[in-house]
């Protein structure tokens, strides 16, 4: 079938809960992907960090098929013979003793809220059913009904109430709010270390240390959302070892299952973690053989290949030159590694139509936040690769400013 038979197939028979760009992907290999058309386009979303390693990394799939012609799942019900390993290689690389994997990332979420809730509870001493969990103004964690619950976006929240409570937002980088919103009920405190899908918006250096101590002083935990910033992402294997902070619970996914297989989950210290009795929290598919086996490679390949290196190095670089770009329609860009957000003046047109002139250049974009183009290319990327798009990005910039004009 070609595109126009495709799309008009899903949209015929699909939900039309996203917006795709125009185009139909049949084949992916490293940093490229392939339309239904022979077309070779850069992937710069890497499905939300979800391939870091890039597409159909050759260790991964062996990983994936060789698991697959064993044992694909067990349950939780029997002990398997990935699972262990797939904990261990997770103590060894984060520090934390435990982990507590699951499929999607919002599935990790939930789990970190449900243990953060008991720990106020059995811990702390908080009335039974009124705990609190502080979040982020314009956060994002999922899309499930209790985490568009503390969502400040309208759109995910207007039709799907009545919403979970025991959640209070305040200004993201904002210390002096966040204490101010602690109470003795409070449990938790929420946040992602930079907020990507909000349009790659950057903490106030020193915020998170800021965070942590307050926690620590105020007999709260902290919860530190890296599903889209780890495991390399910018630079450090998580974001938040750039301020040196120690959260209490770590929230992973998207990278951990390579693009291969939905693998998350959350880290903690024993102690905490132990909180969770028989029974209390679970899933079918969470720590089944066949994601275990994809996630110990995902993370054996980040390590033996230098990844967080690599995107450390190889993000410098394309931050420098992106600030360099000499366009009025660009108002800001910010990043860390290679997770970079361009943010453009309101009436550059907004950011939508910037991606699909990126499309016909052969750059496969995101907008976010209407305004902003996120830049997050396959962690493996080159620096000649970086070349090539720089190049585009530019002339799609320098050729958008004479329309406007």
């Amino acid at each position: 079938m070609n595109k126009a038979e495709l799309i008009t197939l899903e949209q015929n028979h699909g939900a039309r809960n996203y917006s795709p760009l125009d185009v139909v992907l049949t084949r992916g290999e490293g940093v490229w992907v392939y339309d239904s058309d022979g077309k070779r386009y850069l992937d710069c979303l890497s499905s939300y960090s979800a391939l870091n390693q890039g597409h159909c990394h050759p260790r991964l799939v062996a990983a994936l098929t060789q698991q697959a012609q064993k044992l694909t799942l067990s349950s939780r019900a029997f002990h398997n013979d990935q699972y262990p390993l797939l904990l261990a290689r997770l103590a060894q690389l984060t520090e934390y003793e435990t982990a507590l994997p699951m499929n999607t990332g919002v599935e990790a979420v939930e789990t970190a809220l449900k243990l953060a809730r008991k720990w106020a509870y059995v811990v702390k001493k908080v009335p039974l059913n009124r705990a609190e969990i502080i979040v982020a103004a314009n956060n994002f964690h999922g899309r499930t009904i209790t985490a568009i619950s503390f969502s400040t976006e309208q759109h995910y929240r207007e039709y799907f109430g009545p919403h979970t409570p025991g959640f209070h937002p305040v200004p993201f980088g904002d210390i002096v709010a966040l204490e101010k919103a602690i109470t003795p009920r409070t449990a938790a405190i929420l946040l992602e270390p930079i907020q990507g899908e909000a349009g790659v918006i950057m903490p106030p250096p020193g915020y998170l240390r800021a965070v942590e101590a307050c926690c620590k002083r105020e007999n709260v935990l902290l919860l530190m959302d890296e599903i889209q910033t780890g495991l390399g992402r910018t630079g450090k294997f998580f974001a938040y070892q750039h301020e040196q902070v120690h959260p209490d619970v770590v929230i992973i996914g998207k990278a951990l299952g390579g693009g291969m297989y939905p693998v998350s989950g959350i880290l903690a210290h024993r102690t905490l973690m132990d909180l969770f009795k028989s029974g209390e929290h679970g899933s079918t598919f969470g720590g089944n053989p066949l994601g275990a086996a994809v996630a110990i490679e995902a993370l054996n390949v980040l390590i033996d290949e230098d990844l967080t290196e690599n995107a450390a190095q190889q993000g410098e670089y394309l931050l420098q030159r992106l600030r360099a770009f000499n366009s009025p329609l660009i108002k800001e860009v910010r990043g860390q590694g290679l997770l970079i957000g361009i943010e453009l003046h309101p009436e550059a047109g907004g950011a939508r139509r910037f991606c699909e002139a990126l499309k016909d250049q052969g750059l496969l974009c995101k907008e976010t936040h209407e305004n902003v183009i996120r830049i997050a290319p396959p962690l493996i990327i080159d620096r000649p690769t970086l070349d090539w798009a720089i190049v585009r990005l530019e002339s799609v910039l320098d050729a958008s400013l004479a329309s406007v004009q």
